[in-house]
């Protein structure tokens, strides 16, 4: 095996829950395979319901504990825990890279990602702030403070295997919670070696079972995790679909969640833009893991006056992407994850040519072993079934436009609403574009593409990708319940709305 999978703590077998201590767990084994050359890396035994049972005891028991720790002293076990990924970041990151598919230095990025969330956590530690409001009677104060919520649920997806579950995980810890985190069946290695690493972090500061881990089958531990009371809130990343089954159940029993799913993201590149600027950002977006991220750029609008100039570039860019090992510095795009999404991507390039799209560039998987591909550009139509649909792959659909108001209408025409763009250099274009009237996204960027949010505001999406929002900003407020408090100082008891209840 690698160097870096041993110093992380990975064997050729391993348990697949983890609740303070890592259990003898009962499942099925379930490998992991390197996309990028098809080979097992190592084996998990996976968590059956009775293990999920145990987790779940335990991250109760370790919650009852963990919340009458001062936030700021939680906050220090995060400070403890971002250096601890500090240390272990050029093995992780390798580990994320070789599990699955993105290239090293999205790898090492993402674990930096983690990293930036613990930091903003350990600040965020002492400003869990509530309110303090004027009373309408004599003598009163009312002030709103926030309590720790419980167990949290996380359910990440392969793309992102380490980065998602920091976002959710640092913000939950300083906020109180406890979790157990249910990691993608793509990508459980990264998973298990970031749970070795906070388990350092824990058991030397005395609080074994704040975060535990649980990997089984969605049909067993994914479903008795989403209909669980016991865990107040499910925070879960993946497809639209995915999302509509945990809301529903999850919302039956008045659970909260935290939805991130699906993102169709398109860029609009105006006349004025500058089209070196907009050359790279779509690049990037449309090409960086693969065309597999939910921000990833997947459709662009681009002024009939500079349509021809741009796709001409694109093209020429297209063909010189580096493709190949991910560990590799030189390589540019990895491998798709897996067999089932090469067939996705080629039934959807074959789709939009049955649609009447034209492939420009790329569109046919690469020979030899792992599941690569060529990053393909489709000239397309806005009214083409296929590009209103998500395919997690890199196909980037382009559309010339004549019209602005045009081309907001075509870019807000489909159901997903998480990330978007438009490059200009007209302040109006721009401002239009942020406006009410401009993108329905979460997300709305002005010069900068689909990809690559910062940590610092909140990460998320409307319409179909479900509305919750994750990292900074106000997300922590997600994780803990807000309680409205009033005292009364005096010794009269006035009611509110001047009522009268007095007995003669």
């Amino acid at each position: 095996m690698k160097d870096f999978l041993g110093r992380l703590g990975i064997r050729e077998v391993n348990s697949g829950a983890c609740a303070g201590a890592w259990l003898d767990t009962k499942g099925d084994d379930l490998v992991s395979f390197c996309p990028a050359d098809e080979k097992p890396i190592a084996t998990v035994r996976q968590a059956n319901e009775e293990d999920y049972e145990a987790v779940v005891r335990a991250a109760h028991d370790a919650f009852l504990k963990w919340r009458m720790l001062p936030a700021p002293k939680r906050g220090e076990i995060v400070r403890q825990m971002g250096e601890a990924l500090r240390e272990k970041k050029e093995d992780l990151g390798r580990l994320v890279s070789y599990e699955m598919g993105k290239i090293l230095s999205e790898g090492l990025g993402e674990v930096q990602e983690a990293i930036d969330i613990a930091d903003f956590s350990v600040g965020l530690s002492r400003q869990l702030y509530g309110l303090s409001m004027h009373s309408e009677r004599p003598l009163h104060r009312m002030y709103e403070q926030w309590h720790p919520l419980g167990v949290v649920g996380i359910v990440s997806a392969f793309n992102f295997p380490v980065a998602v579950w920091a976002w959710n995980a640092m913000i939950a810890a300083v906020c109180g919670d406890t979790m157990i985190w249910k990691p993608s069946s793509q990508t459980p290695l990264a998973a298990i070696a970031t749970q070795n690493i906070m388990n350092e972090v824990l058991d030397r500061n005395g609080f074994p079972g704040v975060m535990a881990l649980v990997i089984g089958r969605g049909s067993t531990v994914g479903e008795r995790m989403i209909q669980d009371r016991r865990i107040p809130l499910i925070s879960a990343t993946g497809s639209c679909r995915m999302g509509r089954r945990i809301g529903e159940v999850v919302a039956k029993r008045l659970g909260r969640t935290i939805l991130e799913l699906g993102g169709n993201n398109a860029i609009l590149v105006d006349e004025t833009a500058d089209l070196d600027m907009a050359l790279r950002a779509i690049l990037f977006g449309a090409v960086g893991t693969a065309g597999q991220r939910c921000t990833s750029t997947r459709r662009i609008f681009v002024h009939r006056k500079v349509h021809a100039e741009l796709v001409k570039k694109l093209v020429a860019a297209y063909r010189s992407v580096p493709i190949g090992d991910p560990l590799d510095p030189k390589t540019l795009m990895g491998p798709l994850v897996n067999e089932a999404a090469v067939e996705t991507m080629e039934q959807a390039i074959a789709e939009a040519v049955r649609e009447g799209g034209k492939v420009l560039a790329g569109g046919n998987r690469k020979k030899g072993p792992g599941f690569f591909v060529e990053p393909t550009i489709v000239e397309a139509r806005p009214d083409m079934k296929i590009v209103r649909e998500e395919t997690f792959a890199p196909i980037l659909y382009v559309f010339p436009y004549d019209d602005l108001d045009q081309a907001i209408a075509w870019h807000n025409g489909v159901d997903q609403g998480l990330s978007s763009a438009i490059f200009t250099r007209d302040l109006l274009h721009a401002e239009t574009f942020l406006s009410h009237r401009g993108s329905d996204c979460g997300i709305a960027n002005v010069n900068i593409g689909t990809s690559g949010a910062e940590i610092g505001g909140a990460f998320g999406g409307e319409k179909d990708t479900g509305g919750g929002r994750e990292a900074g900003s106000d997300s922590w407020k997600a994780y803990m319940r807000r309680q409205t408090c009033t005292i009364n100082w005096g010794k009269e008891l006035p009611l509110a709305q001047g009522v009268k209840f007095d007995l003669e």
